[in-house]
């Protein structure tokens, strides 16, 4: 009985190693990560502060395959190229380091980037430390920072994310428009619906 316990709080402690933080709380800072070099499609390094603009930074954390990530392509082409029309900056992360020898490989990364006409950064989330770091946990999911770094936005492109004919209110674009009036951000959060981040302990 007493091996079968301590195997069993081995396990549960192994578990909590690879959760992720508390998800970031509106009005927070970026976490300590904007520094963090990451391989682009374009086989460039980038970092989040090299993305950030002087009106903020969309970081959206998403993958190849994921059927939501799937039925969000049309849409997620119209937000990013959106938010840079609106001069901020677009940061796609993958964070699926347990499919990095599968369907979220660089060279899959690079090709699906390419197949959607992406403009914008498509970069590896290297042992899923920024997701870790913003308590993400869907593909999916979306984190807009203002011009100081400090989150006003955090949750899903609209509120029908499986369905596009059913949208009713476009969160995200909504809070980029009110971010750029200087405007306190009617709906900062959304529940964000999608495939869990396949995190190496999954």
């Amino acid at each position: 009985m007493k091996k079968m316990m301590i195997a069993f709080a081995a396990v549960a402690l192994s578990a909590l190693a690879f959760m992720p933080a508390q998800v970031l709380t509106i009005g927070s800072p970026m976490p300590d990560v904007a520094n963090i070099s990451m391989q682009d499609v374009s086989g460039k390094q980038v970092t989040l502060k090299q993305l950030t603009t002087g009106n903020g930074l969309l970081v959206m954390f998403s993958c190849n395959t994921c059927p939501y990530v799937i039925k969000n392509q049309a849409r997620t082409k119209e937000i990013l190229s959106y938010a840079q029309q609106q001069q901020i900056g677009v940061a796609v992360l993958n964070p699926n380091e347990a499919y990095r020898s599968k369907d979220d490989s660089f060279e899959a990364m690079a090709t699906y980037a390419k197949a959607q006409g992406y403009n914008w950064a498509y970069a590896i989330d290297k042992n899923h430390v920024i997701a870790d770091a913003f308590g993400a946990t869907r593909t999916p999911e979306c984190f807009l920072f203002d011009s100081k770094g400090i989150l006003v936005y955090h949750g899903a492109i609209d509120d029908s994310p499986s369905d596009a004919d059913a949208v009713s209110r476009k969160h995200l674009e909504t809070a980029i428009q009110e971010l750029k009036k200087g405007a306190a951000i009617s709906v900062p959060t959304s529940k964000s619906i999608g495939c869990s981040i396949k995190r190496l302990s999954n």
